[in-house]
């Protein structure tokens, strides 16, 4: 895109061509600025028409219409007429008339065809009325976007769901109903053993629970994850993952924390919920632990073989009648890498101040530095094919420390 110097420039040239060349053609012209033949015929219009020495016709002209186009909300006599038929319809009406409606009566207002009133053709210009006199109230809220269909198997959803009909315990805490999972675009459902929230959060239950849901659903190693924020809590300061994430992610998969104000991202297995609550819980009204699984177990059977899913992917169908040839999925590998979810956070760079023992704190863990460089801020680049902690100052490299806390070895997924 040429800027307007540039086409200055260009139209100079054509100017001092002109004056040098006059026998050249207009073609001979075009072709030695390598510009069309229409541009040189409108320039050299311009340029003819001024004085040589004029500087300020080789500016481009304003393309905004010097005179405004008729309008047909301009008449003040048709737009009352098309105001009083919105609020008082003519002819016994017993509805408030839209703009095809109004189109009708105004065209059939005989003091406005002897006035000679320039009528409205379309409903577009009677709609565009009505809205600049407040007559169609204006809908500000933000258009849902359609998620893109994912294929069966390609993506997981979990969440957890309360059972409110469970009485709370002594601490006034509710057992969640299940924690449930979702293969995006099949509606494959899975509800898991409920745990408490506090117990999920925990290194150990997680990995316990995880096992189980793996080995029963044969996860895709390679699916993304979407989880809710509740299963996602990590210290403020640290760089490794919590629980949850750090297990998928030395797991291959890839976790996404979905926030609890965005539904949409999570919006299948929501969805889900709400059809566990309405049909299931609310009906049933489990008032124990044993209860809420056995109606939840009952519930997985109807919802997966039965119940017809009126979703995108499913066509008003059971989804196992909708995907019956669910892709196979690959097995759990039996050897990870504890220390995969670092690539996550290659390249990644945390700012530490240091402190006036000459040290600096990344993830709770302390590292030595020059004692010269107490109190200056240092850039700790992430180096996860070395496993270590590149520090920079003022664009040096000042050391490179190995990262405390990792494994540094490959072991048994289930050990």
């Amino acid at each position: 895109m040429e800027t307007e110097a540039q086409l200055i420039m260009q139209r100079a040239s054509l100017r001092w061509l002109a004056q040098q060349h006059p026998t050249w053609t207009q073609q001979e012209l075009a072709m030695t600025l390598g510009k069309s033949l229409a541009w040189v015929k409108k320039w050299l219009k311009r340029l003819r028409e001024a004085k040589p020495t004029d500087v300020m016709v080789l500016h481009a002209r304003s393309r905004e219409r010097l005179t405004p186009p008729a309008s047909i909300a301009r008449p003040p006599a048709g737009v009352q007429r098309i105001l009083e038929i919105r609020e008082s319809p003519p002819e016994n009406l017993q509805r408030v008339p839209g703009p095809e409606a109004i189109l009708y009566y105004v065209h059939r207002d005989l003091e406005l065809r002897k006035a000679g009133v320039r009528l409205p053709r379309s409903q577009t210009t009677i709609w565009k009325i009505l809205r600049l006199f407040g007559c169609i109230a204006q809908d500000h809220r933000r258009q849902p976007k359609p998620l893109e269909r994912k294929q069966p198997g390609e993506e997981i959803q979990l969440d957890l769901k309360d059972a409110t009909t469970v009485p709370a315990d002594a601490e006034g805490k509710r057992k969640p109903g299940g924690g449930n999972d979702q293969f995006r675009g099949c509606g494959h459902l899975h509800l898991a053993e409920p745990q408490r929230w506090g117990r999920l959060r925990r290194s150990n239950e997680a990995r316990k629970w995880w096992r189980r849901f793996s080995a029963s659903m044969a996860c895709p190693p390679c699916s993304p994850l979407t989880m809710i924020r509740a299963l996602w809590a990590a210290p403020v300061d640290a760089i490794s993952p919590p629980p949850w994430c750090g297990f998928c992610c030395v797991w291959a998969s890839s976790p996404m924390c979905a926030r609890p104000i965005v539904p949409s991202l999570h919006a299948y297995v929501e969805r889900f919920h709400r059809t566990l609550g309405e049909e299931c819980l609310r009906v049933q009204l489990p008032q124990t632990l044993e209860q809420v699984q056995e109606a939840t177990e009952n519930f997985l059977h109807h919802d997966n073989d039965e119940r017809p899913n009126q979703a995108r992917s499913c066509g008003n169908q059971p989804p196992c009648v909708a995907c019956p040839p669910f892709p196979t999925l690959p097995a759990v590998p039996e050897t990870i890498d504890a220390d995969r979810w670092l690539e996550r956070l290659n390249g990644q760079v945390f700012v530490r101040k240091v402190q006036s023992d000459a040290s600096l704190t990344i993830n709770h863990e302390r590292y030595d530095v020059p004692r010269e460089l107490a109190g200056k801020l240092l850039a700790c680049f992430i180096n996860a094919p070395e496993k270590q902690f590149d520090i920079w100052q003022a664009g040096l490299r000042v050391k490179s420390v190995p990262i405390k806390g990792l494994y540094r070895t490959q072991g048994r997924l289930w050990a």
